[in-house]
């Protein structure tokens, strides 16, 4: 056979890759991690009543920009884990400039209150359901991010898994601020990081299994 013939059998049927793959499994995954964490807190908790009031203040901001910039965090850790070979980019110092400084800030509420304020300010009012809701929030972000996931390439199963989770529950943790009507920093830094380390922990067991491929 000549060099040019069997080239040309090789070749024949192949179907161009498309390029936008992994945009396009990561979005539909944050699509319905989001949209479904959302419709759960709006029909099975409800909205805090006084969420208008409330998204006025830096407070609320400051509490929603804690889980906001782990979810971006752990969307850049997935989406470059996705791809054999890649290192794991900025994402990392990205939590960890987060949670250094929500843990900062934590601790300085805590240090600057009185003795007998400071239980307060760590259990607030909704601590025994706190990571619990958020964990069960996001169950079906979680899914949806091992779907996608699945439909790539990666190699650092553990990993992969683990980040998923973090994204997972961080989504969750957005939604679930909708709800939650806690203030105070310690008890984010407390009970909110809890409830992304427990997806984030069943994301790392279940992806050394459910991502080969």
């Amino acid at each position: 056979m000549k060099t040019d013939d069997l080239i040309n059998m090789l070749a024949s049927g192949v179907t161009p890759i498309d390029r936008y793959v992994l945009a396009k499994r990561l979005g539909v995954a944050m699509l319905i991690g989001s949209l479904s964490a959302i419709v759960l807190v709006m029909i099975i908790l409800g909205a805090r009543p006084d969420l208008a009031l409330a998204a006025v203040t830096p407070i609320f901001w400051a509490k929603i920009a804690f889980p906001l910039t782990l979810m971006v965090a752990a969307l850049s850790l997935v989406m470059r884990l996705a791809r054999p070979g890649r290192t794991l980019g900025p994402g990392t110092w990205l939590i960890v400039a987060g949670v250094s400084a929500l843990w900062a800030g934590s601790l300085y509420a805590l240090l600057t209150a009185t003795p007998d304020m400071r239980i307060t300010l760590v259990l607030g009012k909704t601590w025994r359901v706190c990571a619990m809701n958020i964990t069960l929030l996001s169950i079906p972000g979680l899914l949806a991010a091992f779907w996608a996931m699945r439909g790539l390439a990666p190699t650092r199963l553990t990993l992969t898994g683990a980040c998923a989770g973090l994204l997972a529950g961080a989504t969750a943790t957005l939604a679930y601020c909708l709800h939650c009507p806690e203030m105070d920093v310690p008890f984010w830094g407390t009970w909110y990081w809890l409830g992304m380390v427990i997806p984030t922990a069943i994301g790392a067991l279940l992806g050394r299994h459910w991502l080969r491929w």
